[in-house]
């Protein structure tokens, strides 16, 4: 999908074999002005400020896939209607 819409990838980073931390996630937190949460065809818009850890996680305790920062704006969890908008 990053290819259809011509997307630079800066970072790739395998959630399996070297997983996000809580410091990591913080850290995208910080530099984003806007969140969406996308669980499958639902989705939450939030402030940084806003936004729970544990809301950016799946059932399995770990962080939702992908968490993609395009500018200001961290979408985190998979919804293909908020990544076109990125």
């Amino acid at each position: 999908m990053f290819d259809e819409i011509g997307a630079t990838i800066a970072e790739e980073r395998s959630a399996t074999k070297a997983p996000l931390t809580d410091d990591d996630v913080r850290a995208l937190l910080a530099a984003a002005e806007r969140v969406v949460i996308a669980r499958g065809r639902s989705r939450r818009d939030l402030s940084p400020g806003e936004t729970e850890l544990d809301a950016l996680k799946g059932r399995t305790g770990k962080y939702r896939a992908p968490i993609v920062l395009a500018g200001s704006t961290l979408l985190v969890g998979f919804n293909a209607e908020a990544l076109a908008e990125l």
